[in-house]
């Protein structure tokens, strides 16, 4: 039996990717997560509910560095998806963020060097390492930008910048992972996610903004948003994002010291003014939204090209934007 460590396993990727682990007879996984996100407590109902008897929880947090060595023991896989994920979260205490991003990252490191060198060890990492990419030349068009040299998106080789705390503790634990697959030969990999959206996500204001403005336009409420609203993001369903994972477990020993983009792509983008539009027709019933300053470094354009993951691994996304929002949708009614 294989066990694998998912850190964050309560949240709303971790939850899809515990049900997909347990489709496998022959996987324990075993969930730390401190359940202090809005939501997390309710997903890992339904996961215990399930009556897994391979499924191990344990209420606890990466920063606590004795526990992390204790589970990491004969671990063959750790998927590192526990973070502070708002930027606005890390400007008001960057402590915090640096200490659950940063130090609990490289903690889960550590352990594993020690414990499970030959493990997976996967980080979910973010696009923010790029920055706000204001260098970049954009063109304004009616309810989005569009990068003008760079239309097909941002690849692997685009500098990083970390800027805001959350961009800097997000980014010194991308490149903690990269360096110790070099330094000590372990089988790292990181994932520079884009939006990722789906069941089992609570969105708010900060984070998870696709659900977060479904489920504000079917209660009626205001929308409020950052910017303008031309902003661009390319968005990922998490059953493919859960696939991605997958493969690259499977193909470890190839893609180890890796580092991946991954997102939807260009053809799986919107602006949050264009998705306002999209939910107006679709939900029949007008949204009402305001304005509020930008945050620290916004990307008015990301769009993750994918290139080197689908040559090194053969994956793709599967699932449209509009399939996609459709099924997260009629998941929110469901789940009301």
């Amino acid at each position: 039996m294989k066990k694998i460590l998912v850190t964050g396993g309560a949240g709303f990727i971790g939850t899809n990717l515990v049900l997909n682990l347990l489709q496998n007879d022959e996987n324990k996984v075993v969930i730390l997560d401190n359940l202090v996100r809005k939501g997390t407590e309710e997903n890992l109902k339904l996961l215990l509910d399930r009556g897994f008897k391979n499924l191990q929880f344990v209420k606890g947090d990466v920063r606590d560095y004795k526990l992390v060595k204790k589970l990491t023991e004969k671990t063959s896989a750790v998927f590192h998806l526990a973070a502070q994920v708002a930027v606005t979260t890390s400007v008001e205490d960057p402590l915090s963020d640096f200490e659950i991003n940063a130090l609990g990252t490289l903690y889960l490191l550590e352990s594993c060097r020690k414990n499970a060198r030959d493990a997976l060890f996967l980080y979910a990492s973010t696009n923010k390492v790029y920055g706000s990419l204001s260098h970049l030349k954009l063109r304004k068009l009616k309810k989005r930008y569009m990068l003008v040299d760079r239309d097909d998106g941002i690849d692997e080789n685009q500098p990083l910048d970390f800027h805001s705390p959350y961009g800097c503790s997000k980014g010194a634990g991308d490149q903690y992972v990269r360096d110790y697959s070099r330094i000590y030969q372990m089988k790292t990999v990181v994932l520079r996610q884009s939006c990722v959206y789906g069941q089992y996500q609570h969105g708010n204001a900060d984070q998870g903004w696709v659900v977060h403005f479904i489920h504000k336009a079917m209660k009626g409420e205001k929308i409020t948003i950052y910017g303008d609203g031309k902003q661009v993001r390319d968005i990922l369903y998490v059953n493919d994002l859960i696939d991605a994972y997958m493969k690259l477990l499977k193909n470890k020993e190839q893609c180890s010291g890796s580092v991946f983009n991954i997102g939807g792509g260009k053809e799986n983008s919107f602006s949050l003014l264009e998705l306002i539009d999209f939910l107006s027709k679709e939900l029949k019933r007008n949204i009402r939204y305001e304005f509020l300053p930008w945050r620290p470094g916004d990307q008015r354009v990301f769009i993750s090209k994918n290139n080197y993951l689908e040559r090194t691994t053969g994956w793709k996304p599967r699932t449209g934007k509009i399939q996609g929002i459709r099924k997260l949708i009629e998941w929110l009614k469901e789940s009301q």
